[in-house]
């Protein structure tokens, strides 16, 4: 760099610290400055030689993240100054311990948690992925700061990822979707939550994500428009009761309005509440329920409103401490649009959730409310012993699930996932109570175990001190502090069968020049079509496992697949470079599937879960015992993969070769007609020279449902297809059917 281009650069340096003290949600005392500048100090001389991907600073990384530590999130100067330095042990030769004596031992612990996250998740050749999502998790033992400054970090990382390569993209991308979007979403943090939802999408499907935001664009000044319609219809009505308030008009993001799309299986135009207006109103914390309800009356007096769409989050408000008022109302033009009601401390809360929390309650420090936050997320940590994906699937069921909220027989509010039972319920009294459940009671009504709870049921729980779990009750609950308290009452015979068959595994393996480590435990666990290592080891203990198996699993080891392709990809990933890959133009000639950078062409299987046919964007993903799978990019479980197995995802795509055909599914519905089923085939067949296989309809009271399964060569004459039957009068959806 030239001495110019060095200046402007630690202008701009300047700048960002400068902005860092400016944003903060905290007020900082002279002490609170002295301790950020001296973090930024250090931070800038150990990054100093140091640059990004794109070519910048690197010290630009860990300001923006104490930025996002500071605003977003609203943490103070302890955090600030750890988010400054949280590369800092990791990357240069200062260690914790210098940390510590320069700062302060809890400094030093926020930036020693961040630094084992760090070198966890660079273990993915070692171990799956979601062992190393756990042992993060499980820093949240020591102080949840850490893992709100790694979101900080995540968003960052997701904001600046453009100049990586595309494999590592969609590791980052899925790993985000994954796992810390569901995080930020349970600590309440909504804003930071939908950013990374977004750009994870923006990674993951990015034609889908260009489509939506240029559909978004180009609606903007209609949807403007709109929204100021109705935003001047409400401000008059609120002016007249002299409310003081703010209104906010802001639209969906993309990922909820994909989301939408999926679930309903509609376009983009049919997605009908892409908006929200937001009314926050100013209020004395005593007159905040009155003033929500007198705003709702004024809103439900211009517009009419979906009495079941209403959400009183205030008087019974989210786990995650969320309170607003949700009214859904039709407004012009017969359109549906969504209208949240909020306090400014409720709207403040809902941005910045832990820190805005503790800045409403009297007396309360950045520290004290560290234990409350860790109470509602250490449930899911409590149980080690389960298999890394189990864990984290319901780990992720537990941030992500929507609440109900019932009562028990002395009219106390319990909150639960939307699905818990009533033995979900036992157990969220107490472990104690749930192990002795004999019965359960709802609404004064014996009703069985398995009975799903709705918001509004008080239920009663029946004990008997001779009741013990059984197996089926594991079928009757969803909560994972129910399964896993279950599990480890029936799993405590089991426990010294399994040691047992530990010992004698690690002997039948040394005879087949096995090591039994991390990762031959778990591509046992899958050839064997097991659910977690106790599984496997206690069946070797009571010896289900023959050796004949053992010696069938060394075998596959020795000429294993997986072997094979880990180095392949390894070599694919330092060679791919983003200006190599190009995203060509699928035409109808582009029908076979090659692999890696060097376009193998091997043998595979397409998965049964998304059905992949020639044109659709896909990936390849070795399994332990039934070869390469190839999956859509945008499978239900293209996500989870992705993110836990990445060193098993092998780039694929569709060239030009031989025809082949392929089998896809239409549903179609409409309004019935005569001659409807001849207008079909006329189109599928004598139209377009596609071959039907199977095709049935059904009718009732002038509506039509039916299902066409049709043989094509490739994704673009099914397309074309799909766009002739939509012309056909009378049809209303064509969808493709992914699964038989």
């Amino acid at each position: 760099m030239t001495e110019v281009e060095l200046e402007l650069e630690n202008k701009a340096i300047a700048k960002e610290y400068k902005e860092l003290l400016r944003i903060s949600y905290q007020t900082l005392s002279e002490d609170d400055k002295k301790l950020i500048r001296k973090a930024f100090d250090v931070a800038v001389d150990a990054h100093k030689d140091q640059r990004r991907k794109s070519g910048e600073a690197y010290i630009f990384h860990p300001i923006a993240v104490a930025k996002i530590v500071a605003s977003q999130i609203g943490l103070g100067p302890t955090a600030i100054a750890a988010a400054l330095m949280h590369d800092v042990v990791e990357d240069t030769p200062l260690t914790v311990a210098d940390i510590e004596r320069m700062f302060n031992k809890k400094v030093a612990q926020l930036v020693e948690g961040l630094t084992k996250i760090s070198q966890v998740q660079k273990e993915h050749n070692i171990s799956i992925q979601a062992e190393n999502f756990r042992k993060m998790l499980l820093t949240l033992n020591d102080d949840v700061r850490v893992i709100l400054i790694k979101l900080a970090d995540r968003l960052h990382n997701m904001q600046t990822m453009d100049s990586m390569a595309e494999h590592k993209q969609m590791k980052i991308a899925s790993e985000t979707l994954y796992i810390y979007a569901p995080l930020a979403h349970r600590l309440g943090l909504y804003n930071i939550k939908t950013e990374l939802e977004d750009l994870g999408l923006k990674y993951t499907e990015p034609a889908v994500y260009q489509e939506i935001l240029s559909k978004i664009k180009e609606t903007k000044e209609e949807q403007d428009e709109y929204i100021k319609s109705i935003s001047d219809v409400l401000k008059k009505s609120l002016d007249a009761e002299g409310i003081q308030y703010t209104i906010k008009g802001r639209p969906k993001s993309i990922y909820s309005i994909r989301r939408k799309m999926k679930a309903q299986n509609v376009t983009y135009e049919e997605v009908y509440d892409k908006f929200a207006l937001r009314i926050i109103y100013k209020a004395q914390p005593n007159e905040e329920k009155f003033l929500a309800w007198k705003i709702y009356s004024i809103v439900t007096d211009d517009y009419r409103p979906s009495p079941s769409r209403l959400r009183d989050w205030i008087s019974s408000p989210k786990s995650t401490g969320y309170e607003a008022l949700h009214i859904t109302v039709m407004g012009p033009k017969g359109r549906w649009v969504e209208i949240q009601v909020r306090s400014e401390r409720m709207d403040e809360i809902a941005e910045k959730g832990y820190a805005a929390h503790y800045k409403y309650k009297q007396g309360a420090t950045e520290e004290s409310g560290l234990d409350v936050w860790l109470n509602l997320l250490r449930e899911a940590l409590e149980n080690q012993e389960t298999n890394a994906v189990d864990f984290v699937e319901d780990f992720k069921m537990n941030l992500y699930n929507k609440e109900i909220f019932v009562f028990t027989p002395k009219g106390e509010i319990k909150s639960l996932p939307k699905g818990a039972t009533t033995l979900d319920f036992a157990f969220s009294i107490h472990s104690a109570v749930g192990v002795k459940t004999r019965g359960t009671r709802v609404n004064g009504k014996l009703v069985p175990l398995n009975y799903e709870l709705k918001s509004g049921d008080q239920v009663e729980v029946i004990t008997s001190p001779n009741q013990k779990p059984t197996m089926h009750w594991l079928d009757y609950v969803t909560t994972s502090r129910a399964k896993n308290k279950i599990k480890s009452v029936l799993n405590e015979n089991t426990k010294k069968i399994a040691e047992e068959g530990k010992e004698l595994l690690v002997r039948k393996l040394r005879h087949l020049k096995i090591t039994l480590n991390e990762n031959v435990v778990n591509e046992l666990v899958v050839f064997f079509k097991l659910k977690t290592s106790l599984d496997l080891f206690y069946r070797v203990g009571i010896g289900t496992i023959e050796n004949a198996q053992l010696k069938e699993y060394a075998s596959l080891k020795s000429n294993s697949i997986i072997n094979f392709f880990k180095s392949k990809i390894k070599r694919s990933n330092t060679q791919i470079e983003p200006e190599e890959i190009k995203r060509e133009e699928l035409s109808s000639n582009y029908d076979m599937l090659v692999f890696g950078v060097e376009q193998d062409k091997l043998d595979y299987k397409l998965a049964n879960c998304c059905n992949p046919i020639p044109g659709d964007e896909v990936f390849g993903f070795v399994t332990i015992n039934d070869g390469i799978k190839v999956h859509r990019k945008d499978c239900p479980n293209a996500i989870s993969l992705q993110s836990n197995y990445a060193y098993r995802i092998i780039p694929a795509k569709w060239i030009d070769s031989t025809q082949q055909e392929f089998k896809a599914i239409l549903k179609i519905t409409g309004m019935d007609s005569l001659g409807l089923t001849n207008q079909l085939t006329q189109v599928i067949s004598s139209n377009m020279h596609v071959n039907i296989q199977s095709i049935s309809l059904s009718s009732e009271a002038g509506i039509f449902t039916g299902q066409v399964a049709v043989v094509v060569q490739n994704n673009t004459i099914l397309r074309r297809l799909v766009d002739n039957i939509k012309k056909i009068d009378g049809i209303d959806k064509v969808t493709r059917v992914y699964h038989d």
